[in-house]
């Protein structure tokens, strides 16, 4: 019989903050329509930027499930490294398994969600509790993209494609790998929070005018900083940079000396400057802001977010040696020149909120 206040159980990847940001704006939006909902989240994304995205009580288990690949910086993976880190992830693969079962049973949750986790589906198999996956990746085919040819692979491939096929559904976010290898795919609209517009405010606390032109500067969760202290001055431009940084800058500004909500500033600025990942390009999108983009290259997942991202919106390419050097001004003055794109609908939210209602209840 089913219990009057629902558990769900959610793994939330800590590799980037682009699985938070697929996550976050699904259980805030469960809250509003189950304002009792028991969440336990199982992550080693700090407490701290969980309790700033998720407005709702939980409870943290402060573990990592996954780790997806081991990497140099936010744009460069680590293959060797990370298929000794699968390898060792592996070793004792069913006995792994057996034990996150124990786990989960002992949680009783009514549902279990992953993003992108593929180690609790298993488990929640084994556990005969019902499971999703939910994300615009999966860690089969980055896994393969960079280790399929190294020795071990196959059978460790095997075990992931086979945890991930053990889900009820993957819920497929767009924009998305294709993810043909995967027979139990649904596929849901984008997710992303929207933000409010406060550049009044920031050009009041600043001191500038209507011809000033903010670029907000995020490289996703994973540690890399831009050396934009070697950069020129551009005219009447602002870059918006975390403090740990340490940039010095006639024009840089500090995200934090805003004291706003970084999805806020976002939709306060005139540009976003990333590398492809799914948070920064639905989020941007989403709150109609171009964006300029650091490439990634090798990044399997990176061509779907650029196709997407064209057809959708406005963005530009920006290699590394020009992220280096900071000598892109062509494609900065051209987007500065343009109208900015029109907003794309989280629709997404909805949808994959209405999927877990109907397994919690």
């Amino acid at each position: 019989m089913r219990k009057d206040v629902p558990h769900l159980l959610v793994y939330i990847s800590g590799h980037g903050f682009g699985h938070l940001a697929q996550v976050a704006p699904v259980l805030n939006s469960l809250f509003l329509q189950l304002p009792d909902l028991r969440l336990t989240i199982c992550s080693k994304v700090s407490s701290s930027v969980l309790q700033s995205r998720i407005q709702g009580v939980f409870t943290q288990i402060d573990e990592a499930a996954d780790f997806g690949m081991v990497m140099a910086s936010a744009l460069d993976v680590l293959p060797e490294p990370s298929m000794a880190a699968y390898r060792e992830f592996h070793l004792d693969w069913s006995s792994r398994v057996a034990h996150e079962a124990e786990r989960i049973m002992r949680l009783a949750p009514d549902f279990v969600l992953t993003n992108v986790a593929y180690l609790p589906l298993s488990a929640a198999q084994q556990a005969g509790i019902s499971c999703a996956a939910m994300c615009s990746l999966n860690w089969a085919d980055i896994f393969a993209a960079y280790c399929a040819a190294m020795p071990g692979a196959a059978e460790i491939l095997q075990q992931i494609r086979q945890a991930y096929a053990a889900a009820d559904n993957f819920i497929r976010i767009t924009p998305a790998m294709p993810m043909q290898d995967l027979a139990n795919v649904c596929s849901v609209d984008p997710i992303a929070r929207i933000g409010q517009n406060r550049r009044t405010q920031i050009n009041a606390r600043l001191g500038l005018n209507a011809s000033d032109k903010l670029i907000l500067v995020s490289m996703g969760g994973i540690a890399m900083r831009l050396p934009i202290e070697r950069w020129a001055r551009v005219a009447n431009v602002r870059w918006i940079v975390q403090a740990d940084w340490g940039i010095s800058h006639p024009d840089v500004v500090t995200l934090e000396s805003l004291e706003m909500d970084f999805i806020d500033v976002l939709a306060s600025s005139d540009m976003l400057l990333c590398k492809p990942g799914y948070g920064s390009f639905a989020e941007a999108a989403c709150n109609g802001i171009p964006v300029l983009y650091v490439t990634r290259e090798d990044w399997p997942e990176e061509p779907y977010l650029i196709t997407w991202l064209e057809a959708q919106g406005l963005c530009r390419k920006v290699t590394r040696a020009q992220s280096d050097t900071g000598l892109f001004h062509e494609a900065l003055q051209n987007l500065l020149s343009l109208p900015k794109p029109l907003p794309v609908k989280p629709s997404g939210i909805a949808q994959a909120t209405d999927y877990l209602i109907q397994r919690l209840l």
